[in-house]
């Protein structure tokens, strides 16, 4: 632990101890919270602020608390609910007492998130591989950080890996950061789960070796019939019925002596089978629309659609031995646990398979295959509804060549991306958004949409303009993060946003942008974020009043000088490669008249903070913050570092003109001190404090102010390890 966080639990511990030992009496930590000098990095003490009067502790005055607690029947058989807090001290209390551990949870505690961090091993690897997790709770409520799945039409993005509908836990997903657990609620943003998870150390894949089992040679038909077949589910009740599928599709290797008849023995085959490189390796992120190895039917296609379904089909078979119902469900978890990640991609497909496609007719050549599509109309009234909010210049004409390809059952043959998106065969993960989008793209008559054919999910830090109307980014796009608040996001999309006069009529644009050298997140961060951003401060059994305040900043104080410009696009001329242009971002603003560029330089993130309840709550002072208004944000520079300035602006000597000098922050150069940012009002200052925090390389907390209070944006900042928090209010009707 480094030297200034021992001070900062020192500071908080002693101060503590002092107040207890004025009135006579010695208090140390509960033995099971007491914080050692080598695990538990804690806050650091504000100097600036005077000391808690050292005195004996005062008998703590009534509280109808005390009889009548939170949640406690009362005699006439209602509950008692304490209100949220106007003021502090509250009411009844005064300043210079203190407070018991279960009183100062009642009135500073209730309603906090709770943050707390995972470390968790990775399967088939070292203990220098690790993923990063986090799980909130205690805001007495069902409501969180994330985006509502189905407005996000991000249903196809996720996958758990034990098959159930939804994933209870972010580790329980097979893409890796969960998706389940990633966007934030807020356009442009992520949540604190996949802000860790960014951190995670993952192991490279494993070379793969001879398996020792290989597949027979099957034809087609063969192929289809048993995927027919299997759509009525396994024959899990006759060990010979089961054996079969050596006698068609395996050769077994002790065949003569102690033949593979158990469900262990030929899940262990399948497994080693599908094991070898010969086959489409799906975790690789070239190969996960994969319809593109089934999309050509043509001669020249034909060994590489007969190995796709041959695959598919031992996937299959391995998936619905896995879950059998001879299985318990903790042994099925344990059992999948231990599959290696190739295999698991193979479940997946199968599982899409099965969910969403069904055979109608078969025969020995691909162009004689029949298939069915469940989602098809779900799947067109989505992308439907996506064009809708996306305000598609060539709104009309699209939907309807979507109708007319639709009614003529033509729609699978438009492109692979189309086919994957209306048929389902969509793995979880980076692909769905590109999608959706190349579908659209691919559908809509425009012959000005050829210029846009290259874009993939392969280059994630990406956007386009169409029509000189709109452009579109993607929410992993520095550009779509930062602006997100002026638009919708969807699917993945960050749209309509304003047109550039820097790119063609219709043109791809990739963004160039660094990666922070800030705002690094170790495990041991992770690990201690419960201790680090708790509301109580370190644990003792006195709460001094004192050590609290209670954060309400002034909504109706909005700044109203700040104007979006122009979003500036350069060529980057030293990085071009085979595919589309590479750009360095700007945005200018006009603030109070005057123009101020930014340049979107780090591709930061933003965390859509965790909403408490019955807020405002009290914050310990060793949370310590600075508050600026949105408009002074161009003025400070380097804001966390030694140097910390701000320019502040003086008259001259001569005759009143004003000349710039630059004085020191107090406290800026405070590693932990967190610049609160007050952007209420215009959309377009969040779009600022965005897009000053890409220019220095500084990750945010975005809190909506009606949602998650001040106090509990800046903890959860500690809890992140990140020094900058934006403060917005959303009014009725915004997102519309």
């Amino acid at each position: 632990m480094s030297e200034p966080k021992k001070k900062g639990l020192l500071s908080g511990l002693m101060r503590r101890l002092s107040n207890a030992q004025g009135s006579g009496k010695l208090v140390k930590d509960p033995p099971s919270r007491r914080a050692s000098e080598g695990d538990i990095p804690v806050r650091r003490h504000r100097s600036d602020r005077p000391d808690v009067i050292n005195s004996r502790r005062r008998p703590r005055r009534p509280d109808p608390r005390d009889s009548k607690g939170k949640g406690r029947e009362q005699p006439n058989g209602h509950r008692y609910e304490p209100a949220p807090l106007s003021e502090w001290p509250p009411s009844g209390i005064s300043k210079e007492e203190q407070l018991t551990l279960g009183h100062a949870m009642e009135l500073i505690s209730r309603g906090v998130p709770a943050h707390k961090g995972h470390k968790r091993p990775i399967p088939h690897a070292s203990d220098h591989y690790y993923g990063l997790y986090t799980t909130t709770a205690g805001n007495h409520g069902d409501d969180n950080d994330t985006v509502n799945q189905h407005d996000a039409m991000t249903q196809l993005t996720t996958l758990s890996i034990q098959g159930f509908n939804q994933p209870k836990y972010p580790w329980e997903t097979l893409e890796q950061p969960s998706l389940a657990f990633g966007f934030g609620g807020r356009p442009g943003t992520i949540t604190l789960n996949h802000w860790a998870n960014i951190f995670s150390a993952i192991p490279p894949p494993i070379a793969l070796r001879d398996p020792g089992v290989v597949p027979r040679e099957v034809d087609l038909g063969s192929i289809f019939e048993r995927l027919q077949d299997l759509e009525a589910g396994l024959e899990d009740g006759n060990d010979e019925v089961l054996y079969r599928l050596y006698k068609r599709f395996l050769k077994d290797p002790d065949k003569l002596f102690s033949p593979h008849k158990t469900m262990e023995k030929q899940i262990t085959d399948l497994v080693m089978c599908l094991s070898s490189p010969d086959w489409i390796d799906f975790s690789n992120p070239k190969n996960q629309v994969v319809t593109k190895f089934i999309y050509d039917t043509g001669p020249e296609n034909q060994q590489q659609y007969h190995k796709f379904f041959y695959q598919l089909l031992l996937s299959l078979e391995l998936e619905l031995r896995i879950n059998s119902k001879k299985h318990q469900d903790p042994a099925k978890e344990r059992l999948v646990a231990q599959i290696p990640p190739r295999i698991q991609w193979n479940l997946a497909l199968a599982r899409r398979w099965r969910d969403f496609v069904r055979i109608e007719d078969y025969g020995e050549e691909p162009d004689q295959i029949k298939l069915r599509f469940k989602m098809r109309r779900r799947q067109v009234s989505m992308l439907k509804r996506f064009a809708q909010m996306m305000k598609w210049p060539n709104l009309a004409d699209t939907i309807s060549e979507l109708k007319q390809r639709d009614n003529e059952g033509t729609l699978m043959i438009v492109s692979s991306h189309a086919m994957a998106f209306f048929s389902g065969l969509v793995l979880p993960g980076p692909t769905f958004p590109f999608l959706i989008m190349n579908s659209l793209i691919d559908i809509d008559p425009d012959k000005a949409t050829d210029n846009l054919a290259l874009l993939t999910h392969l280059h994630p830090h990406c956007g386009f303009q169409y029509r000189n109307s709109y452009t579109y980014w993607r929410s992993a796009c520095i550009v779509g993060k930062v602006l997100a608040p002026t638009c919708h996001e969807i699917a993945g999309w960050v749209g309509p946003a304003r047109p550039t006069k820097d790119l063609g009529r219709s043109q791809i644009a990739r963004i160039r942008s660094k990666k922070p050298r800030q705002n690094i997140l170790t495990p041991e961060d992770v690990t201690s974020m419960s201790d680090r951003s708790d509301p109580l401060g370190p644990r003792s059994e006195i709460y001094p009043v004192g050590d609290y305040d209670l954060l309400t900043p002034d909504t109706d104080d909005i700044v109203d000088t700040v104007l979006l410009e122009q979003v500036i696009l350069k060529e980057a001329t030293d990085k071009q490669d085979s595919g589309p242009q590479w750009f360095d971002a700007s945005i200018q603003f006009a603030i109070d008249g005057v123009s101020w560029p930014l340049h979107l330089t780090f591709d930061v993130s933003f965390i859509n903070a965790w909403p408490c309840s019955d807020g405002p709550h009290p914050l310990f002072f060793d949370y310590v913050y600075t508050p600026r208004k949105v408009d002074e944000l161009v003025d400070i520079l380097d804001w966390g570092k030694p140097n910390c300035r701000e320019r502040s602006f003086r008259s001259t000597p001569a005759g009143g003109s004003k000349s710039p000098e630059f004085e020191p922050i107090v406290g800026g150069d405070d590693a932990e001190r967190v610049l609160v940012v007050e952007a209420f009002g215009s959309s377009d200052n969040e779009v600022l404090a965005r897009a000053w925090c890409s220019h220095w390389g500084l990750s945010a907390v975005v809190a909506d102010i009606g949602r998650t209070c001040m106090a509990c944006a800046i903890r959860e900042a500690y809890a992140a390890t990140l020094t900058v928090v934006i403060l917005v209010e959303d009014q009725p009707g915004d997102a519309e």
